[in-house]
């Protein structure tokens, strides 16, 4: 595996790789790599003949309360993981190579799609997200791009923009990868003290109740977010920032019976950590 850390030293890479006809799958990450993002190394090996991932802590997409600073940055693992998983080059520019001018050009979706959830309280949120995969999607011209699950937003706001500004590409969104206990696998977990890290366990269980119950039948919305809602409050570590649900694939409001895809996802911090998780309830 090669580490490239120069937006022209990735685009010869990219251009030699086309030019020998190699389909290419493209890992958008921002480090701290954990086992959630092996599994999409992993796919996007099998998928494609050539795999990059990319390796970058995202200025844009961060607020001003934030914790830029100090999200975790562990390039020399992430090359070992990455190599182990099968990727052929790990991109890890400077914030200046991906941002060369001081005026910005940005790429921006709009509608119920980045205003709901995490789009509400973090509103430059998505503004940056898709600015920087629109740049990592021109760079490495992936026939295929990979996202988990556990960002459910992100990945339809990204399927969105990849339609309507015709990327010629496909998003493919793998599952959730969990702890052993059901935590969903985050680089924010390293934050968690022991009692918060044992506490957080009950967003999983909470959706998995819901989940269980819609399996069973029950199709009122209002009914389902209190099931998980309740059953979250019975932690006193948990501070819920929402829990929610939406139709998908644009994210309108969810219907008062489920009879389409719905999302049902949620935000709970847990002393200064901030978690999410979701599941599908498929019609």
């Amino acid at each position: 595996m090669k580490l490239v850390k120069t937006v022209a030293e990735l685009q010869k890479i990219v251009k030699e790789t086309k030019k020998a006809g190699k389909s290419i799958g493209l890992v958008p990450t921002m480090g701290a790599l954990h086992e959630g993002h092996a599994s999409l190394i992993k796919a996007a090996h099998a998928e494609n003949d050539f795999t990059i991932v990319s390796d970058f802590v995202n200025p844009t997409q961060f607020g001003p309360t934030e914790d830029l600073d100090a999200y975790p940055r562990t390039l020399e693992h992430d090359c070992k993981l990455a190599e182990e998983m099968g990727a052929d080059v790990l991109f890890a520019p400077s914030p200046k190579e991906m941002y060369p001018s001081r005026d910005m050009t940005w790429v921006e979706v709009t509608g119920d799609i980045t205003k709901v959830l995490c789009g509400r309280t973090r509103p430059i949120h998505f503004r940056g997200v898709a600015t920087v995969v629109s740049k990592l999607f021109n760079l490495a011209q992936p026939d295929k791009a990979y996202f988990g699950q556990k960002d459910a937003q992100q990945a339809q706001v990204l399927k969105r923009m990849v339609k309507d500004l015709f990327f010629p590409l496909e998003i493919r969104v793998m599952p959730i990868v969990r702890e052993a206990d059901g935590l969903a696998k985050s680089s924010r977990n390293v934050y968690l003290n022991k009692a918060e890290r044992s506490a957080a366990v009950i967003l999983s269980k909470a959706l998995a109740k819901a989940k269980a119950a819609f399996e069973a039948g029950e199709r009122d919305s209002a009914k389902l977010i209190a099931l998980v809602t309740e059953m979250i409050q019975t932690e006193p570590l948990s501070n819920i920032d929402y829990v929610e649900m939406y139709q998908l694939p644009d994210l309108t409001p969810a219907e008062k019976t489920v009879t389409a895809d719905h999302l049902l996802a949620v935000a709970v911090k847990f002393g200064t950590t901030r978690l999410i998780d979701n599941i599908i309830l498929q019609k």
